[in-house]
């Protein structure tokens, strides 16, 4: 019992181990190890530079034993690089978004890198370095701020410019120091096939790791949308299912009541009428929790019809069934009718309406409705509500419209078109 207990304990503890050791990797996301992946690629270029350029002076000097002047190029080799290691973690950084340009840290990478240049050109033309060691540390020292400069560019046509520059300065320096004119040529070409293999290598990266992020935000920033869109849903759907059915609750509420007060038995019917339409109104709050609710065309003219008479309107209902609807078409024309018919019963003192489903006059093919009634106020009551918002936002969907407002003579008009491409029903 005691050995097995051990044994499980220590299988637990190697696996917590592990974990913890992959952990650092796997926890990444995506643009996290790919950043993580290019940053240590560019740390590994400092190791380069001073094992293959730095090293390679001492090994390759004309002496058995260094002296002042290789010694004292290895430690130029280890600053630069370590100095242009920093540029490319800082140029990283900026790339991300985490940090502003490393422009002073670019200014003294060049400066260094010139300095360095022109001494090892020195020391070659007084014959304190071989001929074979000078070009090798001219061209690892160039080559290496290229790559790291173009990260700290945003135009490509700038980045494309830093290794000929590095190429003719080099060229310059090699002529001004008092070497051949063919020796600066040989050293502006090898400092610029180098400088650009290197420039494009690290560009590349550069360009990668940004694209990689900007995607990853993009992901995220979708997915705030999605959050934000399924919340505007909801409030949409909740405002358009309790609104008019607690209008109506108001209603035939107030009914009940005046028929009470009279004695009438029909204030019984009221009230049962009203227990029908609040199971109605919590079935479709968990429709609309769960996101399948859709309004039914038909359904919502007949209620509007009833609703309307019932507050004791004049209510004409006109449709022309002349073809089927798809049923994007039909919810988002069944909200508009059962939003249209909460405004008539809220505002203003209606005495007729008219709800017309047909084709447009134009010849268009379009689809219209058309809600008119009577009544409307001259000013709006109260503040203005969202359900308009909410129906242009559900007709927009379809490619549809919506206009409403008053009309001649004291009446509101709210009118819906859509388009007749929207009304072809997919098999």
């Amino acid at each position: 019992m005691g050995t097995a207990a051990l044994g499980n304990e220590s299988e637990v503890g190697g696996t917590g181990t592990v974990s913890k050791l992959t952990g650092w990797w796997k926890n990444r996301s995506s643009a996290g190890k790919v950043e993580l992946y290019t940053r240590w690629s560019f740390h590994l270029f400092v190791a380069v530079e001073i094992l293959t350029f730095g090293l390679g002076g001492l090994v390759l000097g004309p002496r058995e034993v260094p002296g002042s002047a290789e010694v004292g190029l290895l430690v130029l080799m280890c600053v630069h690089s370590v100095l242009v290691g920093f540029l490319s973690s800082r140029a990283l950084d900026w790339l991300v978004g985490r940090r502003d340009r490393p422009v002073w840290v670019a200014v003294a990478t060049m400066i260094v890198t010139a300095l360095g240049c022109v001494a090892v050109l020195l020391l070659r033309r007084t014959g304190h370095i071989d001929e074979a060691v000078a070009p090798m540390l001219v061209t690892g020292m160039t080559c290496f701020a290229s790559g790291s400069l173009v990260m700290c560019l945003e135009k490509v046509r700038h980045m494309w410019g830093v290794a000929p520059a590095h190429a003719v300065g080099t060229g310059l320096a090699v002529v001004a120091v008092g070497l051949p004119v063919v020796e600066g040529v040989g050293y502006a070409i090898g400092v610029l096939l180098s400088g650009l293999f290197l420039s494009f290598a690290c560009g590349f990266s550069g360009w990668l790791l940004r694209i990689v992020y900007e995607l990853d935000r993009a992901r995220e920033l979708q997915a705030q949308l999605a959050v934000a869109e399924e919340r505007l849903r909801f409030g949409r759907d909740l405002h358009d299912v309790m609104g008019r059915n607690l209008a109506v609750v108001a209603l035939k509420s107030e009914l009940a009541v005046q028929l009470a007060r009279r004695g009438r038995p029909e204030a019984v019917e009221q009230m049962i009428e009203v227990q029908r339409i609040a199971r109605e109104s919590q079935r479709e709050v968990r429709d609309v929790v769960r996101g399948y609710r859709e309004a039914d065309l038909a359904v919502e003219l007949e209620g509007a019809r009833g609703v309307l008479s019932a507050a004791g309107m004049d209510c004409r209902v006109e449709f022309e069934a002349r073809r089927a609807l798809p049923s994007e078409v039909q919810s988002a024309l069944g909200w508009v009718v059962r939003e249209a018919t909460t405004n008539v019963l809220r505002h203003g003192d209606a005495q007729s309406c008219l709800i017309r489903l047909a084709e447009a006059a134009d010849g268009s093919g379009a689809l219209t409705l058309l809600v008119e009634n009577d009544g409307a106020p001259e000013t709006p009551a109260g503040p203005p509500g969202s359900g308009l918002a909410g129906l242009r936002e559900r007709l927009a969907v379809v490619d549809g419209t919506l206009s409403a407002g008053p009309t001649e003579g004291g009446r509101f008009r709210l009118l819906a078109r859509i388009p007749e491409q929207r009304l072809e029903v997919r098999a």
